[in-house]
């Protein structure tokens, strides 16, 4: 049913409203009052989102204001976590009234990051809740004694699944940190579903967003994930947040990759990496370095690749491995690297050099459980499988990047000088990138008075490189 409206008149000098038309109004001016109709929302309506600075909360009428006037300072104030890597994801620490949403499979480190982060707020900071709808008190004390050690008043634990019980004890406590695990198990009473429903899921996630964006707390929610590994419940909820993070690895390994997939305040694909320990994970500095573990002794079908990630540039090994097919049709198979340009560069490699592969098996697998974006890894790829069929091996100095095209030639990459200097950092001499950016590169590094001993090679077709 359509909501009555009603006459208001607004001086068009100073903004004060009235309910009567004013010949003078209380500013001193004359004839300046405009009628206007306004339809009143409801004070206590839910579903608005209520931005502080257009006026729009508490059932007032939204109002436009000026760009210019809009104070943005809250949002250039970042909160340290007391983790570096987790503040590289989030583009420099928390953002105040941000809502951040983090997955990933059950017992890979979700909550012990965020108990670790919440512990460091506490204890430099002000309050945090931490609400649990999977476990309780006990359960969280246990962990939080684990690889927290001593804690102070200030760290807050609610087992409550009631997000209506959450937002009072919210009122109550007014902490400075909110932590929601996770998203699936909360409720609302006003909805007639399920928790972890798609309904119950969407107006969980604008209640939260509004707790946030209203009282400038930023709100951290963990959310499942399906077998896919793709988040669980509806897509609105990835819509409504600021940030994703998704945190991935093996559970039989120590490496544990964090990524941010969307981030409105800071860069996204960016990555944080942690070892996970007893006492909690423990941040990696040097990636770089933990990838290439044990390639310094290079072996047939091996190359050493690299990759922009976010805001740094990441180093890591190349496997190939080629058998021959007792199939009819020959095995593609990939760990890391993007199956459809595995099969690109195997056409290309088959059709531009004369590599033979139709009756070959191939594997591929990204060292270290990484799955780097973008297509600087295409050429240590394809080195990485010559080198198995033809069975040499390539010096253990030596890195590549570079995309390849369908005619065989080399296209430049994105930074490739940060990626160059992380690599002469590290110790590499013979470094091979596409030829257009090769001078660029050499002449940056003699300015910089680096990389005196240290082979750049321009390389302009596949073929150049590889039938030398």
């Amino acid at each position: 049913m359509a909501k009555k409206a009603k006459v208001v008149y607004v001086c068009n000098e100073c903004g004060f409203e009235s309910p009567k038309w004013m010949g003078q109004c209380i500013c001193g001016a004359w004839n300046s009052m405009f009628e206007q109709k306004v339809t009143e929302d409801a004070v206590d309506d839910k579903r608005r989102r209520g931005g502080a600075a257009s006026g729009a909360a508490g059932g007032k009428r939204a109002r436009a204001i000026p760009l210019k006037s809009v104070d943005a300072s809250p949002h250039k104030d970042r909160i340290d976590t007391g983790i570096a890597e987790f503040n590289r994801v989030l583009g420099g620490g928390l953002v105040p009234g941000s809502l951040t949403l983090i997955s990933g499979e059950p017992g890979i480190g979700k909550s012990t990051l965020i108990m670790q982060a919440a512990a460091n707020f506490a204890a430099r900071i002000g309050k945090v809740l931490y609400v649990s709808g999977e476990e309780s008190e006990e359960q969280i004390k246990m962990r939080a004694d684990r690889i927290c050690g001593e804690m102070n008043d200030d760290l807050l634990v609610l087992a409550e699944t009631s997000l209506d019980q959450v937002e009072t004890v919210v009122e109550e406590e007014s902490p400075g940190f909110i932590i929601i695990d996770s998203i699936q198990t909360m409720f609302m009473a006003d909805i007639d579903a399920a928790p972890g429903s798609i309904s119950q899921v969407r107006a969980c996630g604008n209640a939260l967003m509004r707790i946030g964006k209203s009282r400038n707390i930023p709100v951290f929610i963990v959310a499942h994930v399906t077998k896919s590994g793709d988040l669980a419940g509806p897509k609105i909820v990835e819509h409504l947040v600021d940030c994703v993070l998704s945190i991935t690895g093996e559970r039989n390994a120590e490496l544990r990759i964090l990524r941010s997939y969307k981030n409105r305040f800071g860069t996204t694909s960016e990555i944080g990496a942690f070892e996970m320990a007893e006492n909690g994970l423990i941040e990696i500095a040097d990636l770089s370095k933990r990838f290439l573990q044990g390639a310094d002794e290079r072996a047939e079908g091996a190359m050493i690749g690299a990759a922009y990630e976010g805001t740094r540039p990441l180093l890591f090994e190349v496997q190939a491995l080629a058998a021959t097919t007792n199939m009819n049709y020959p095995r593609r198979t990939s760990i890391g690297f993007d199956y459809g340009r595995l099969n690109m560069i195997l056409a290309v490699l088959e059709r531009r050099v004369g590599l033979r592969l139709s009756d070959q098996d191939v594997y591929v697998n990204v060292v270290g459980g990484l799955h780097p974006d973008g297509t600087s890894t295409d050429l240590s790829v394809a080195m990485a499988v010559w080198s198995s069929v033809k069975g040499i091996v390539w010096d253990k100095d030596m890195m590549a990047i570079g995309e390849i095209g369908l005619t065989g030639d080399l296209r430049p990459v994105q930074n490739a000088d940060k990626i160059i200097r992380e690599a002469v950092r590290i110790g590499f001499r013979q470094i091979l990138l596409p030829a257009s950016q090769a001078d660029t590169i050499r002449d940056a590094l003699q300015g910089k008075g680096a990389g005196a001993d240290v082979t750049i090679t321009g390389v302009r077709r596949l073929a150049d490189i590889l039938r030398r």
